[in-house]
Order: C-alpha cells, then structure tokens, then sequence
C-alpha cells in the first residue's frame, strides 16, 4: 500500500507540474529570444561605435586640415599687412618724388628763362 500511495502521490505531482514545466520551458523560450535580442542590438551597437570611430578619425582629419587652413590664413594676413606697409612706404616715397621732381622742374623752368634771358643779353651786345 505503501507503494500504491507512492506512486500515485508522484502521479499526483507530476500532474501538478506539467503547467509549471510548461511556463518554464514558455521562459526558457523567451529567455532564449530575448538572447537572440540582445546579440542583435550588440551587433548593432558595435556598428555603431565603428561608425562613431570613424567619423571620430574623419573629424580629426577635417580639424588637421582647418588648422593649416588658419596657419595660411595667418600668412596671408601677415604678408598682406607686409604688403600695405610696403606700399604706404612707396606712396611716401612717391610724394617725395614728386616734389622733387616740380622742385626740378621749377628750376629747370627759372634757368631756362634766365638762360634765354642771357641769350637776348648777348644778342643786344653784338
């Protein structure tokens, strides 16, 4: 009798969980996907980061090249300041030149006229 009760209070418990094994194995189940989930987004994820990466390597790139850009642009702006000196220093000159040059022309003119003068002096004496 023993054994009778033994084997029907395991009869019993089996019954009882056959739906508890059910949701178990429903977990298991889903357990098992949202694994699968999981991999997916990693995989995902790391593209992204490979992505990130490289336009992380493509942005140091781009600051690379700015940074010659502004070290010409810096060149430009020296030289062209070099480049307006230089020529306010000619146009100084120039002016200089110049009036020289009507300083010139004024004696040029005045000896002329005395010359010419000189000329009619010595024409009157001979």
């Amino acid at each position: 009798m023993d054994n009778d009760l033994v084997q029907l209070l395991r009869t019993v418990i089996r019954e009882e969980l056959v739906p508890v094994n059910e949701r178990l194995d429903r977990t298991d189940e889903r357990l098992v996907s949202v694994s699968r989930h999981l991999v997916d987004i990693d995989q995902r994820l790391e593209g992204v980061d490979q992505r990130l990466e490289s336009m992380d390597q493509r942005l140091e790139g781009v600051d690379q090249r700015l940074e010659g850009v502004d070290q010409r642009l810096n060149r430009i702006e020296e030289d062209q300041h070099l480049i307006k000196s230089a020529v306010l220093e000619t146009n100084e000159r120039l002016i200089n030149v110049e009036s020289l040059l009507e300083n010139q022309h004024r004696i040029i003119e005045l000896l002329s006229a005395r010359s010419i003068e000189q000329e009619a002096k010595l024409k009157r004496i001979i």
